[in-house]
């Protein structure tokens, strides 16, 4: 991305941009140590001899150098985003970062193990973040890590984590053993319904690549992300998820967001043919979308003329259910210095923080601003 000037608000330390920034998309790892520390003494002798089965995504594809991380992420000891003084460094303090949401990738992998082991791992991960990340640092927010496999026991880690309002949100990924709509997967969101707590799901999990097959590279991997995102689109609105529970809100996040213009408008056109074969749905499929999805902008599209992302966006009509992501400290980075410069003027005070401060109930300086 290119550097672009941002409006400095008035009143405040210079450097500090005009509105408030809130990034959705950050991920901290917790050293192994500190996991093995924290995990019942069965479970313990488990994770020494076995470690996790399922590998994460830099074992399947792996990518480029540093594991997918920025060269400068790494701290003396342990894995980028482990340091919370680097995450204040490179990002809450050089860029006046005031909220941001931590989503642990980790749980992706650790979800989807053997139920109660991986309960235990996902219980471990939260203490951690808890611990190391959220006792330390108000502008941090927690991602109630979930073994998502195990319905029951990821009800009971929400409502465990339900009385902690440093825990903003409850995460899920894209890959699943079937789709996320399955009555199978409900009690994941009737706990989080009744929490009060919207649903993130993170691109990633156990990635099967139906249909077309493995791919023979990475770069063909980290494109797959908004073909996932949309098929789990589908799979919420299909299965009736939005009409058992109306409340829901569901965060897309690092999926892209012009995909979604296209999907509707076929989903539409469809449903007027198909009604009685979803008759649970009771209006369009573009309806559910808008009032109960969100999008990060990380990896945003970025064609070469920016005015052709500004159609895309009209034709979604979600301006408002866009925010901000930096996706730290990968090697793909979104800096909130130059993110901006992708969106109309009128656009930028909301996709930076005044739309995630609604939709998690947070305050900045704008929006404190404007009561």
């Amino acid at each position: 991305m290119n550097s672009t000037a941002v409006a400095e608000a008035p009143g405040r330390a210079p450097g500090t941009p005009g509105y408030t920034i809130v990034d959705t998309d950050i991920h901290p790892t917790a050293p192994p140590a500190d996991i093995r520390s924290r995990l019942p003494g069965r479970y313990r002798a488990r994770w020494d001899m076995f470690g996790s089965r399922v590998p994460g995504p830099p074992d399947i594809y792996p990518r480029v150098r540093n594991a997918g991380f920025r060269r400068d992420s790494w701290p003396e000891q342990g894995p980028p985003g482990s340091d919370l003084r680097l995450i204040r460094e490179q990002l809450l303090d050089e860029f006046h970062v005031e909220h941001g949401m931590l989503i642990p990738l980790q749980a992706h992998s650790w979800g989807v193990e053997e139920p109660e082991y991986a309960a235990a791992l996902c219980r471990a991960l939260n203490d951690w973040q808890k611990e190391t990340l959220l006792d330390a640092e108000p502008r941090l927010h927690g991602s109630i890590a979930i073994p998502m496999e195990s319905p029951d026991l990821a009800a009971e880690e929400i409502r465990r984590r339900a009385g902690d309002p440093r825990f903003a949100q409850v995460l899920l990924s894209t890959g699943s053993e079937i789709g996320f709509g399955r009555r199978r997967y409900w009690p994941i969101y009737a706990a989080a319904a009744e929490a009060g707590l919207p649903v993130a799901a993170h691109t990633g999990g156990l990635e099967q690549h139906r249909g077309a097959g493995w791919p023979s590279f990475y770069l063909e991997e980290h494109v797959w992300n908004g073909n996932m995102m949309a098929a789990f689109v589908i799979s919420m609105l299909c299965e009736g998820v939005f009409d058992r529970y109306p409340d829901l809100q569901v965060v897309c996040v690092e999926g892209g967001i012009a995909w979604a213009g296209p999907l509707m408008w076929a989903l539409d056109e469809a449903w007027e043919q198909l009604r009685t074969d979803v008759p649970h749905l009771r209006k369009p499929p573009s309806a559910y979308v808008r009032e109960h999805f969100w999008f990060t902008t990380q990896p945003i599209e970025e064609p070469e003329d920016p005015g052709q992302l500004t159609v895309a966006l009209e034709h979604i009509g979600m301006n408002e259910r866009i925010m901000f992501a930096s996706d730290y400290p990968h090697w793909d980075f979104d800096s909130p210095r130059h993110a901006p410069r992708l969106f109309p003027a009128d656009l930028r005070d909301g996709v930076m923080g005044a739309n995630a401060c609604r939709l998690y109930h947070l305050t900045g300086h704008t929006t404190e601003a404007a009561r």
